[in-house]
């Protein structure tokens, strides 16, 4: 066994602390996922900031760089925020910078950026060398107040500098530019809104503090994204949106028909959803028209300059363009769904909040910032006042107020002592020049006197009064709100609200397709083609060498083919998407995601109320309607669940009778409705097996009798087939003398 040894503290005074590693994990990566949560990833319900955000703005301010002044480098910005608050990578801070003055990523900008600041491409920005900021006028309505206590400062990371815990937010920034961040074990999303919009829901909620999520949607009634767009969430859903702070938002392209003539015409897209990279939207187009994928698109062309002008070309005149653009939703970003959640920080604690509880909480912090500077203001004049005061005794007294000064030995005390002053009003005494004796100042000080003790007054009424300082907030929100104008280029809502078309872009595809009579041959190494006609003469259909035909279906080129494969999954191919009967046509891995250690079963043409019996080799099944089996994507829909067993068969359902046979050559007949119809699952037991498993089953009619086709192709009759009808999951009796030797129903 090995000895028990004792660990000395080190040298230098360390220690060294005895516990479990899964403990000393555990407190490590927590402490290390709340400082994510809190510090990086999500947003304050009081300004909507992040804490690198909030320090970029400072840094800005305190560099003077407000909207009337002139623009500085981007890389003293940089240098002043790692410096003095925010000691990290230059480039994350670069980054954050830039997407506060990105015009299609902030709805409201807080930076005014000169220079390459990125587009909507996606191309990246200059670097900080070679661009230039300064703060906006929105950005000055967050700032305004920190030099009045308005909020909380706090020690900067090495205790050097001082920096506010929170901005006074003069406007809802939260909600105008929303928010993103994905941290340890929780993340938000939080879409932007229209400014003025938000202050007014603000204004309404003070107005009437039992208002409604509907009553603020009245006013705010949905997101208002930066590149604008058409929002065609449903009313039910953006309201779920805003009562819970969890939900999405679905957004389209905007886009206009333009005519060209002799009834052509072609699309022009202006707007694309939010967060969408126009660059990527065009590859995309492009992949889509390469692949053949988007059957209705002819051609794509990137025409824009400042504004956004995408140029999509139908392949047909004949297409609606509803229909057109419908088909591209589907398939692209033309149309997105943001996801929100709304989840922030309030006094640091993270929470999911709807539209109703951020607004309060803003409210809240507004009224205690119009507090706090009102408090700091009441200082500020009750120290003028005392001075006033001081100076006004003075000049009742100047000329004993002269003698003291001139033959005193310390007239600092005398004067103090003679007039009953304070220190501070006898320094503000010995501070005073000469040529402020004249009467004039005299006038000037009592106005002073009198205007400083109206505002003092005023203030302690506010102070006083909660009703006074919500009017106070009420007053602020609304000169704020001319900065939001929406009759001007930022107020102006940029995304408006339709209501989603429901259009059957399948059916309309199948519509463009010529309907016209196709063979699809499947051969045994999974290769596929679509031969034109029915009646192929299949002794001249050739395959590579080593294969041969698998299974063969007759069918039009507007029908879709299900496959089932032995795995249990059903995928769907249209049969216009074939490829053609020349050469040996492509394996059917190319479109469908078919494991390689699984092969198909069977192939048909779904039917309208249709149903087929699916059975597992261990005679495990059930009936499912064809409808179900119709799948949309390249991974098809998991019907069967197999376990370690594979499909065997897949029969249409065509009687109310069911006959199944196993390896060991016995057969069952049982009635049809003794299997459960599902869409999905094991299934019941069909026939019980002491050795081997199932072979092949099938349905007929009891009035018309059993029978089976032979290798050679002829029907055979059995008279006295009653003999085998039992019930389901019985091991059932030896087939018919005369049954096919391969032990199925069709040789």
């Amino acid at each position: 066994m090995a000895k028990n040894t004792t660990l000395d503290p080190p040298d230098n005074g360390g220690e060294i602390i005895d516990e479990p590693m899964s403990e000393a994990l555990s407190k490590r990566y927590l402490a290390y996922a709340m400082s994510t949560i809190t510090a990086r990833a999500l947003p304050d319900v009081r300004d909507g900031l992040k804490p690198v955000h909030r320090r970029v703005l400072y840094s800005m301010a305190q560099l003077g760089l407000n909207p009337t002044g002139s623009f500085r480098k981007s890389a003293t910005v940089v240098g002043e925020v790692i410096g003095k608050y925010h000691p990290h990578g230059d480039q994350s801070i670069y980054d954050a910078m830039v997407r506060l003055a990105q015009n299609f990523a902030t709805r409201t900008p807080l930076v005014d950026g000169q220079g390459n600041f990125g587009n909507i491409d996606g191309d990246a920005p200059a670097a900080f060398r070679y661009t230039e900021a300064r703060l906006t006028p929105a950005a000055m309505l967050l700032l305004e107040g920190l030099d009045d206590d308005a909020v909380d400062f706090r020690d900067t990371y090495d205790g050097q500098h001082r920096e506010p815990v929170v901005l006074a937010a003069g406007f809802p920034n939260l909600l105008a530019n929303g928010s993103s961040g994905i941290a340890v074990g929780m993340a938000t999303s939080i879409p932007p809104h229209n400014p003025a919009e938000c202050i007014d829901a603000a204004i309404h909620l003070l107005d009437h503090p039992k208002a409604s999520v509907d009553d603020l949607m009245k006013i705010m009634p949905g997101p208002d994204f930066p590149t604008g767009g058409v929002i065609v969430e449903t009313k039910e859903g953006l309201r779920e949106v805003y009562a819970t702070g969890r939900g999405g938002v679905r957004v389209q392209a905007r886009w206009r028909k333009e005519d060209l003539g002799r009834g052509m015409w072609r699309i022009i897209v202006t707007e694309i959803p939010y967060q969408v990279q126009k660059s990527k939207l065009m590859e995309r187009l492009a992949e889509l028209i390469e692949t053949k994928k988007a059957p209705l698109l002819e051609d794509a062309m990137d025409e824009s300059t400042e504004d956004v002008r995408m140029v999509l070309m139908p392949k047909s005149r004949t297409v609606d363009p509803e229909v057109f653009m419908a088909s591209l939703f589907k398939q692209c970003e033309l149309e997105t769904r943001f996801p929100v959640n709304m989840n922030v920080l309030d006094h640091g604690v993270p929470k999911v909040m709807g539209l109703k509880e951020m607004l309060t909480c803003y409210l809240d912090h507004r009224r205690e910032v119009i507090v706090r500077r009102n408090k700091h203001r009441l200082g500020k004049i009750e120290h003028r006042l005392e001075v006033l005061d001081g100076l006004l005794k003075a000049y009742l007294n100047i000329d004993e107020v002269i003698r003291i000064i001139r033959y005193e030995d310390d007239p600092k005390a005398v004067m103090m002592k003679r007039f009953r002053l304070s220190e501070i009003q006898v320094e503000a005494i010995l501070n005073m020049r000469l040529r402020a004796l004249r009467k004039l100042e005299e006038i000037e000080i009592k106005r002073e006197h009198k205007e400083l003790s109206e505002e003092k007054r005023e203030i302690e009424q506010l102070l006083g009064s909660t009703g006074r300082q919500w009017t106070e907030v009420k007053r602020q929100l609304k000169a704020a709100r001319e900065v939001f104008d929406p009759s001007k280029k930022l107020g102006k809502r940029r995304s408006n609200f339709e209501v989603a078309k429901e259009i059957d872009t399948e059916a309309a595809l199948e519509a463009l397709i010529v309907k016209e009579p196709v063979t699809v041959v499947l051969s045994t190494m999974g290769w596929i083609r679509g031969l034109k006609g029915h009646n192929q003469k299949l002794d001249q259909v050739k395959f590579k060498e080593g294969d041969e035909l698998a299974l063969i279906l007759e069918c039009q080129t507007t029908d879709k083919v299900i496959l089932m494969a032995s795995g249990g999954r059903a995928f769907t191919l249209g049969a216009d998407k074939l490829p053609g009967g020349r050469g040996h046509g492509e394996p059917i891995r190319l479109n469908l995601e078919v494991p390689e250690a699984e092969t198909i079963v069977s192939m048909f043409v779904p039917q309208d109320k249709a149903r087929r019996i699916v059975a597992s080799s261990k005679g495990y099944g059930f009936i499912v309607p064809d409808a179900e089996l119709v799948s949309s994507t390249r991974k098809g829909k998991i019907i069967l669940n197999v376990g370690d067993e594979e499909l065997i068969a897949c029969a249409r359902v065509e009687g109310d009778m069911t006959a199944s046979i196993g390896d060991n050559r016995k057969m069952v007949i049982f009635k049809t409705d003794e299997l459960p119809e599902m869409a999905r699952g094991k299934g019941v037991k069909i026939q019980s097996f002491k050795d081997g498993g199932l072979v092949d089953l099938k349905t007929f009619n009891k009035s018309e009798g059993f029978s089976w086709i032979d290798s050679g192709g002829r029907q055979q009759q059995s008279e006295d087939w009653k003999d085998w009808i039992g019930k389901r999951a019985q091991s059932g009796r030896l087939a018919p003398r005369g049954f096919n030797k391969n032990g199925k129903f069709r040789g």
